[in-house]
């Protein structure tokens, strides 16, 4: 018979940045989206259709990713990424997704 303490752990999903190969909780990670029709697209939720990428929140990894003649995001996503599409998603990074970052990095001290 189990007690509370020998309960069922939940199952956290585990995912890798395409960058650095860091394997960390799926919530930890920024979810990158290739959609026919729409390009390129950050997935806040981790729920959008269509082959996603995980990037962790390390400035070089997204400097690395979005760098011109990089394959990073191509090859995790199996199709080609243009350097338009690159740029576009370094700018939302650095203004929207960046801030955030940086508050939970001084939040921690």
């Amino acid at each position: 018979m189990k007690t509370k303490a020998q309960a069922r752990r939940r199952h956290i999903p585990v995912r890798t940045c395409v960058v650095c190969r860091q394997a960390l909780a799926k919530r930890a990670l920024h979810r990158i989206v290739l959609v026919p029709e729409r390009g390129l697209l950050v997935d806040l939720s981790g729920k959008m259709p269509g082959r996603g990428a995980y990037l962790c929140s390390r400035p070089t990894c997204w400097e690395k990713a979005t760098a011109p003649k990089t394959e990073f995001l191509s090859r995790a996503l199996r199709s080609f990424v243009s350097e338009e599409e690159k740029a576009a998603l370094l700018d939302h990074w650095t203004k929207v997704l960046k801030p955030d970052h940086e508050q939970h990095d001084e939040a921690a001290r």
